[in-house]
């Protein structure tokens, strides 16, 4: 048997009290599950021969360094199977159950640490899987690409579902708009500025820099707060119209669009007598993500496990500030995405992402994974939201030859009051809401602000292109 392994920095990162992380998700599928048949999946899956997925989190006394020891599995204590339904009211719906489930696991709800960091949750009731894994396993990226291993394609189920890139990394957009621009003199100031700038405000963040408070701040200790979940749903197709009528925009544009108009309407709507009183161009800044992989988007697993590859395992990702702006004036939606559209740009010409990754391992290997977890939780109350995108198969799957009807993502409470994870599946993008309820008590109203949101976008880019086309029609 292998000698005990090092935690990575980000793993020891997220062991720490302040910044404990687990990632949830739900996957519900068409036909009842066959929970043998899901046993016998597991047994021969490449997750049961990954070493993290087989290694107990220990703790050297001495030294207090964290190691992944090697153990036996034993799946019966992973695989929790509840015949029960979650609510006797018959009038909660299915979806609203297992919300609720995940948002009472969310918080104060830690893995054993007794057995590897992982567990599946099967409601036979409601015809769904919770995954929870501990982040200190890995990224998104990471578990997300493990998980498609395990599924197959919906028409052909000897093929496992397609992944490729999406969109790019920030360190590879960054590069790539050098190599479009030939390395100009402007835009290598630029690149210079933005940085500077962007992780200056970062540092400040870390330091004293805070959001000025609204309805939907968060603070220290919220993280322990009871929360909601609620999940928002946008057809790919309604995005990708809205991202053609503005000019080089992306999805994760446009997804900035929505949130910046879908949080404006949320306050004004919440407090219809205050209006007038948040100043227009408040800044309500996000946390985000960001994958540092040469490769962008899911990952070919043997890759992942692929110690010498430049996409390894684990979590390879660096965080950016992401500030959208409160407007009163709902009257050009459109005119959301074009604002999130500029600010993504300039982080495009940023290395902020990767210089965060850097720099927090440096901090890790001089102060140690406290003072690096306390900065982190700071950065976290000093902003409004956390927010993550990952693009999920393009096409229908299959889980142990069940259909997938929905794979949704959320994670473990932070002091933010809301957190957003979006994965998309075969033409829908789903966006899971958790609030802290005692802050955002209908986190319902802000998924439909943010549905009512794209509507009006693809409303008035439907009107732009009618009227683009008409002159040529008359």
């Amino acid at each position: 048997m292998e000698g005990d392994q090092p935690l990575t920095p980000a793993g020891r990162l997220f062991v720490q009290p302040l910044t404990n992380q687990i990632i949830h998700c739900a996957i519900a599928v068409e036909l009842p599950i066959d929970v043998d048949a899901v046993k016998a999946e597991l047994r021969s899956s490449v997750m049961l021969k990954h070493p993290r997925f087989c290694s107990l989190m220990v703790r050297d006394a001495a030294c207090g360094r964290e190691h992944w020891r090697r153990t036996a599995v034993d799946l019966e204590r992973h695989l929790l199977v509840r015949r029960q339904p979650l609510s006797e009211d018959p009038s909660v719906s299915d979806e609203d159950a297992v919300n609720d489930f995940i948002a009472d696991l969310s918080v104060s709800s830690p893995l054993p640490t007794d057995k590897p960091l992982w567990e599946i949750h099967l409601l036979l009731a409601h015809n769904t899987a919770v995954f929870r894994v501990h982040h200190a396993l890995g990224d998104g990226i990471s578990l997300m690409s493990m998980l498609l291993s395990c599924c197959r394609k919906a028409d052909d189920r000897s093929q496992t579902p397609t992944i490729g890139g999406v969109g790019a990394s920030s360190s590879s957009s960054s590069s790539a708009a050098l190599r479009r621009s030939r390395w100009s003199f402007w835009t290598f100031v630029k690149v210079v500025w933005y940085t500077l700038v962007h992780f200056l405000e970062f540092s400040m963040r870390a330091l004293w820099l805070k959001d000025k408070p609204t309805a939907l701040s968060g603070g220290a200790a919220v993280e322990l707060w009871p929360r909601k979940l609620a999940s928002a749903r946008f057809r790919l197709e309604d995005m990708k119209l809205v991202k053609r009528s503005v000019a080089g925009a992306t999805i994760n544009d446009v997804l900035f669009g929505i949130i910046a108009c879908g949080l404006s309407r949320y306050l004004d709507r919440t407090n219809p007598k205050g209006v007038g009183q948040l100043p227009e161009g408040l800044q309500l800044t996000g946390l985000a993500m960001i994958n540092l992989r040469p490769e962008a988007g899911l990952q070919d697993v043997a890759e992942l496990m692929n110690r010498t590859s430049g996409s390894r395992w684990g979590n390879k990702f660096g965080m950016l500030l992401l500030p959208v702006y409160y407007y009163h004036d709902n009257s050009d939606p459109m005119g959301f995405v074009r604002r999130g559209k500029a600010m993504i740009d300039k982080k495009k010409l940023s290395f902020e992402a990767p210089l965060s990754y850097y720099i927090g391992f440096l901090i890790m290997s001089i102060f140690g994974p406290k003072v690096a977890s306390i900065l982190n939780y700071r950065i976290v109350c000093n902003t409004t939201f956390t927010v993550s995108n990952v693009v999920g198969p393009q096409e229908a799957i299959t889980v142990v030859d069940n259909p997938v009807k929905y794979l949704r993502v959320s994670s473990s409470s932070l002091p933010h009051a809301i957190t957003m994870h979006m994965v998309s599946y075969a033409g829908m993008a789903e966006m899971q809401i958790l609030v802290a309820k005692d802050v955002i008590p209908d986190p319902k109203l802000l998924a439909h602000c943010f549905q009512e949101a794209l509507l009006d976008m693809k409303q008035q880019a439907q009107a732009q292109a009618q009227a683009q086309a008409s002159p040529a029609n008359p």
